[in-house]
């Protein structure tokens, strides 16, 4: 890394440190920041505009969404393919209770084998949150119930060390627990020193500033998405 762009994560992570949790003033984190993911294989791209792929035929999304998470990618893309299946799922009520039902059924399954897979539970929580965040008042929310939280935390006392994970738990918390997100957050930037695709993440465009320029942004003066 060169001293510039070791510069400006040096920024960002400061401006993470100080105010990570502002970051929830700029709309769903979960829904309308992206996911850096490089070159890796994804769902179609779609925005929360529901911009790209309007085209997609949903009658393919939990079986394309399983084949992506099966293929055993960085937890950054589940992140982003789980961004993009929420999306789509708001479309059709059916289509989002069997997605959220196939993964709560796999990790089920991944427990009563007695070989608990930190993944799987890892991909249900954050999908059960990222619902929460995008299904409105009155529409029908299949991970209502669902504390898609402790699942993510169970993924990562069963991985035991993951800044990736814990960058997600830092979203997720962004409007408290306050103690547990500053802990998911320090974590996620210790992690990004050896992890390029977190510290790219970090440094990423959103609503056309940094995340460090948004996080430092008086929330009056914070552009909405």
């Amino acid at each position: 890394m060169n001293s510039h762009a070791a510069s400006r994560l040096a920024i960002s992570i400061m401006a993470v440190l100080l105010g990570f949790t502002t970051f929830a003033q700029a709309g769903p984190p979960l829904i309308c920041h992206p996911i850096e993911i490089g070159q890796a294989k994804s769902l179609p791209w779609v925005d929360w505009t529901h911009r790209g792929s309007t085209d997609y035929d949903l009658k393919n999304l939990t079986r394309d969404t399983l084949a992506i998470l099966e293929s055993n990618p960085p937890v950054l893309v589940r992140m982003e393919t789980l961004r993009r299946a929420t999306i789509y799922a708001r479309r059709d009520p059916q289509v989002a209770k069997e997605l959220i039902t196939r993964l709560q059924a796999r990790a089920a399954n991944s427990d009563a084998a007695d070989h608990s897979n930190a993944l799987k539970w890892f991909d249900l929580g954050y999908l059960a949150e990222a619902y929460k965040q995008w299904m409105g008042k009155g529409e029908p929310n299949p991970a209502a119930g669902i504390d898609g939280y402790s699942l993510v935390k169970k993924a990562i006392s069963l991985r035991a060390e993951d800044p990736e994970m814990e960058f997600a738990a830092a979203l997720i918390t962004l409007r408290g627990p306050e103690s547990a997100h500053q802990d998911h957050a320090r974590k996620a930037l210790a992690g990004a020193k050896s992890d390029p695709l977190l510290a790219q993440n970090l440094d990423s465009s959103f609503n056309h500033q940094t995340i460090a320029e948004l996080l430092v942004t008086a929330p009056a003066e914070r552009a909405h998405p």
